[in-house]
């Protein structure tokens, strides 16, 4: 099976994982999955369809919930979950990333911080050392997670926000 990559949404987020994931010329072939969207070449629910074709399959959708339950779907059917690092991004050697994450360009994940599965970090965004952002979280463009925070999962700090300790 080769290195194939689906991303499922086209949308915004699923552009901007398409450069991330060419910026880590890993992947031999790149192609989408979305219900509404002429450049996808299956519906989300045909994911299946592609097991043979796609070793690897990846959530590019913004709703938190439904990043969950397709990525659970896609680990069911026997997808490989990938990580995305964008190749201008500065992750730190003990930072613990989990799967289906996404780190677009120009982003800090500083030392023994930890990401949760399915977790957007966005261009710029800096996640400080000893911080914990757990499962399915969006850290838009700009914002900064201070050091020794937690961030509880499913949560969006918004473009530019500085999250509050809690």
């Amino acid at each position: 099976m080769s290195n194939n990559l689906l991303i499922v949404g086209a949308g915004q987020y699923g552009q901007v994982t398409r450069e991330v994931a060419i910026s880590m010329n890993k992947f031999n072939k790149i192609d989408f999955l979305d219900d509404s969207n002429d450049i996808a070449i299956g519906k989300i629910g045909d994911y299946s369809k592609f097991l043979n074709n796609y070793k690897y399959a990846i959530v590019a959708i913004g709703n938190s919930e439904v990043r969950s339950k397709i990525l659970d779907n896609l680990v069911a059917a026997g997808f490989q979950i990938p990580i995305l690092i964008h190749k201008n991004a500065y992750v730190s050697e003990s930072a613990i990333i989990k799967k289906g994450c996404i780190i677009e360009a120009n982003t800090t994940v500083n030392t023994d911080s930890q990401l949760g599965t399915g977790t957007i970090v966005s261009a710029g965004a800096i996640i400080n050392h000893n911080s914990i952002v757990n499962d399915f979280c969006h850290i838009d463009i700009g914002a900064i997670i201070p050091s020794n925070c937690t961030v509880p999962g499913k949560t969006k700090v918004e473009a530019g926000m500085v999250y509050k300790k809690s």
